[in-house]
């Protein structure tokens, strides 16, 4: 069975990710692999879930149907926490929920989701969630 990584964060973005991921394993008859990462300091990164929304985002998925599994994660660099699980799982396609940046933000500050897109070795999803 394929392998869908959904990098899910609690708010809009990971949320219209982790739609369109269970949409695509629907699609795919695949299951999903939603990474919820952090660079490891939990009391300052607002998306690193909290034991409720993880427990909430199980239900949803249990709901689904989709096979899935749940990992939290901590490492040096979130994007690299999201690439890793896609390789261990030999991911077909990683999900991700972009944010809207200025040509002046994008220049001055990396950009997980770009990290992701350069450096995936499978096909990835970029969505917007509606304004």
């Amino acid at each position: 069975m394929s392998t869908i990584v959904v990098a899910w964060s609690p708010d809009a973005f990971g949320q219209v990710a982790l739609e369109r991921g269970l949409d695509e394993a629907r699609l795919r008859g695949a299951r999903v692999l939603v990474v919820n990462g952090t660079r490891g300091d939990v009391l300052v990164d607002d998306h690193y879930a909290s034991a409720e929304q993880l427990a909430a985002v199980e239900q949803l998925l249990v709901d689904s149907g989709v096979p899935h599994e749940v990992r939290q994660t901590m490492g040096t660099a979130v994007e690299d926490q999201v690439l890793e699980a896609a390789e261990q799982a030999g991911a077909e396609l990683i999900v991700i929920g972009i944010r809207r940046r200025t040509p002046v933000g994008k220049l001055l500050m990396g950009s997980t989701a770009q990290r992701i897109l350069l450096g995936a070795d499978c096909a990835v999803l970029a969505l917007k969630p509606p304004r």
